[in-house]
C-alpha cells in the first residue's frame, strides 16, 4: 500500500503518510483491482463504501433505456467516487462505474468514517471535514460539465470543455482522459459529428490535435 500517496489525497489531506496505515486499518480499508471495461458497480446497486483509486482511471456512466451512454464524470488516481451514494444509505445508484484502464481501488466504508470509533482516533474529524470538501468539489465538477454541454452546437460544445482544460493545465497544449468516443458521450453529442468539427476547427487554424493530445491557439 503506497501510504505517502494516500496521504496526499483529498479524503486523507492533513494525516501525515506515517497514520495513515493505522487510519486505513481502523476504517476497515480494502483493496481491489479491477481489469479495463470491469464494471465497478451498477446501476441499481446499493453501496456503503467509498471508492478511492490508487492507480488507473474509472468512468462514471449513465444509460439511457435505448443503450446510449454519457460520460458524466472521470476518476482519476488519488479521487474518489461513489461518496453521494455512500452518504445516502440506500438510494440505489443511477450510474454505472467503470475502470477506464486496469486499476486499483481502495474500499472505504462510510459508517465507519461517519461514526467516531471507541479509541476516538484523531484523523476521524480530519477526514469528515476532508470528505464535505470532497461532496462541494464534486457538485463544482458537475455544474462545469453543464457549461460544456448547455451549449446546442457541437462546435460550442467542444471549445467549451477544451478551454476549460487549458485552463486547468494553465497551458495550451494538454493531454485530455478520453479517447474520442469517451469526448462524444461527455460532451452528449455523436461521435461522428464530433469528428467532423474537430477537423474543421483544426483546418480553420484554432486547434491542432492527435489522439487525446491538444494545441490551442488564441
Amino acid at each position: 500500500m503506497n501510504y505517502p500517496f494516500i496521504s496526499k489525497t483529498s479524503l486523507f489531506q492533513g494525516i501525515p503518510a506515517e497514520e495513515t496505515k493505522a487510519a486505513l486499518d481502523c476504517l476497515s480499508a480494502v483493496k481491489k483491482s479491477f481489469e479495463k471495461n470491469q464494471t465497478v458497480y451498477y446501476r441499481g446497486d446499493r453501496v456503503s463504501d467509498i471508492g478511492l483509486v490508487l492507480s488507473g482511471a474509472v468512468n462514471i456512466v449513465k444509460h439511457d433505456i435505448w443503450g446510449n451512454q454519457a460520460i458524466l464524470d472521470h476518476v482519476r488516481g488519488g479521487q474518489m467516487f461513489g461518496e453521494t451514494y455512500a452518504c445516502l444509505q440506500g438510494e440505489p445508484l443511477a450510474v454505472d462505474v467503470i475502470a477506464a484502464e486496469r486499476s486499483e481501488i481502495l474500499f472505504l466504508n462510510v459508517n465507519r468514517i461517519m461514526k467516531t470509533c471507541p479509541s476516538s482516533c484523531g484523523f476521524h474529524n480530519k477526514i469528515i471535514s476532508n470528505l464535505v470538501y470532497t461532496l462541494a468539489k464534486r457538485n463544482q465538477t458537475l455544474t462545469s460539465k453543464m457549461d460544456h454541454i448547455t451549449p446546442r452546437t457541437i462546435r460550442e460544445r467542444v471549445l467549451s470543455y477544451l478551454s476549460a482544460q487549458a485552463v486547468k493545465k494553465e497551458s495550451c497544449s494538454f493531454e485530455i482522459p478520453f479517447n474520442r468516443q469517451q469526448m462524444a458521450d461527455y460532451l452528449s453529442v455523436d461521435r461522428s459529428a464530433l469528428s467532423i468539427e474537430l477537423s474543421k476547427l483544426q483546418k480553420e487554424g484554432v486547434i491542432s490535435f492527435h489522439k487525446n493530445k491538444f494545441d490551442l491557439y488564441l
